[in-house]
């Protein structure tokens, strides 16, 4: 079938006209699907109503190998049993909501920073779909920072500064940066990985900046130096013009490239009000085969 797909923003997402995911098979339709994710980095499906199983094997069709441990599963175990889907809620493993003070919704508090998924794990992340269960009777949005358009608004000599630059991210300094603390066995499972800062898209060509709230150092680089171009980056990357926000309705997939997005949750009562979303990220393995190419070379 041919899908439409609706802008949201004048740089990038996009809303695609009505479709059944969990039913599409064909590979036609997977690859118009991977082209919209190509030109908009972000697309939005209305009324998806997956089982678990159903939107782990939409992910797999779509875009191959799935991520494991992009988050607290890392070093606890998700109450959903399955460390390929994330969740993304403030219930815990009696489907209660969390207390304030649950060590859990601390370390949740840090998707409020400015991220992309898996930037910290080796491969990365490629694609996230984040698909709402339950949302609340009160604003919960997600915001999205479009990192192509952000790279191709820096000036010629900042684009030249950047170029072949690297770029420590780590979890931990995320949730460090709230005041979130680590135990020594937490702090040596997520050491974190370097990834470029500039990031060139395969099928499009386009560059984009690959930065996040994980970003700890730039290598080779004095940290303060370091942590204060990146601060600048993010800043100038989440101006208004970058920016998109979603308003969830239950049902909604939303799919977003972590190679050319950002994105940050948004403060809401989340000791009040159920919410419940769920995540799949599949593994960048075209990055992962580029990285050990520069290394073999």
């Amino acid at each position: 079938m041919t899908l439409t797909f609706r802008k949201l923003h004048p740089h990038f997402v996009a809303e695609v006209s009505p479709i059944a995911l969990r039913q599409v098979t064909d590979p036609e339709t997977l690859l118009e699907i991977r082209a919209g994710m190509d030109e908009h980095a972000l697309l939005v499906f209305r009324n998806q109503h997956f089982t678990d199983e159903e939107h782990l094997a939409f992910a797999q069709r779509l875009d191959g190998r799935l991520h494991t441990k992009t988050g607290i599963s890392a070093f606890q175990k998700s109450r959903l049993g399955n460390e390929a889907l994330a969740d993304v809620s403030n219930l815990n493993a009696s489907g209660e909501v969390y207390q304030a003070d649950d060590r859990k919704r601390m370390y949740g508090l840090g998707n409020r920073l400015w991220h992309a998924d898996a930037s910290f794990q080796d491969p990365p992340g490629r694609y996230s779909m984040l698909l709402a269960r339950v949302v609340p009777p009160v604003n919960a949005d997600t915001e999205y920072a479009d990192m192509r358009a952000a790279y191709d608004a820096l000036t010629p000599e900042m684009k030249g500064r950047l170029e072949g630059l690297r770029v420590h991210h780590s979890i931990a300094h995320s949730r460090e940066i709230l005041g979130f603390e680590f135990s020594e066995e937490e702090q040596d499972i997520l050491k974190g990985a370097i990834q470029p800062l500039v990031r060139t898209l395969p099928r499009t060509g386009r560059k984009s900046l690959y930065i996040a709230a994980h970003a700890s150092k730039i290598i080779d680089w004095p940290i303060p130096e370091g942590r204060l171009l990146l601060l600048d980056l993010i800043e100038h990357a989440t101006q208004p013009e970058f920016v998109y926000r979603h308003s969830w309705r239950v049902g909604d997939l939303v799919i977003y490239d972590n190679r050319a997005t950002m994105h940050r949750a948004r403060p809401y009562a989340d000791t009040t009000y159920r919410r419940e979303l769920r995540r799949v990220t599949t593994l960048d393995v075209d990055h992962a085969i580029e990285q050990a190419r520069a290394v073999h070379h």
